[in-house]
């Protein structure tokens, strides 16, 4: 899955043939709360920005927005920065206080199939979530911004992904993200 801020879009992608993914359908965003820029604290009803994994066990079948998977905020380059916060969701209904709210019917259908895969034998799935596609132009557009350096680290995996089509891996380097082998 990949999650734009600005655009206001969820992409659900499934892999096919020879591991390339091919995109099944984009969701519109109904709520997310904050600005552009990574969440940073609790309470800053801020949603997160980075690179996410969600595992069965961040299912959450009886959400009181419908129906919600945890993105597991904070990752660990979220806790290297001594960032807090915690349940940041993608979840239904139209409202946000830090998650991603999708409205029932939108995340009814995420949600279906990311528990159908998590239930046939996928060990997880990332969540790139981004302010906005990450382009060179739009990031060029965005280097006053006081987040262009963090924006910077996302930009490669968003670039790999839309050269092979295939999700880069990614770590942790201390205090910054790096892509670990280009699919």
């Amino acid at each position: 899955m990949r999650i734009f801020k600005r655009e206001k879009e969820l992409e659900l992608w499934i892999e096919g043939k020879e591991g390339r993914f091919a995109l099944f359908r984009t969701y519109p965003i109904c709520a997310y709360s904050g600005e552009l820029g990574p969440k940073q604290r609790q309470g800053d009803n801020q949603a997160p920005e980075g690179f996410y994994r969600v595992s069965a066990g961040q299912l959450n079948p009886q959400s009181r927005f419908h129906l919600a998977f945890n993105l597991g905020y904070p990752n660990a380059y979220d806790r290297a920065r001594a960032r807090t916060g915690d349940f940041l969701m993608v979840h239904g209904s139209c409202v946000s206080i830090g998650c991603y709210a999708m409205g029932d019917g939108g995340i009814e259908e995420i949600y279906t199939l990311a528990a159908a895969a998590l239930n046939n034998g996928q060990n997880g799935f990332e969540v790139h979530a981004f302010p906005f596609r990450p382009d060179h132009a739009a990031l060029d557009h965005e280097r006053h911004s006081a987040w262009f350096a963090f924006w910077g680290e996302l930009a490669p995996a968003y670039e790999a992904f839309e050269q092979t089509r295939k999700p880069p891996r990614i770590s942790v380097d201390g205090l910054h993200y790096a892509i670990v082998a280009r699919p």
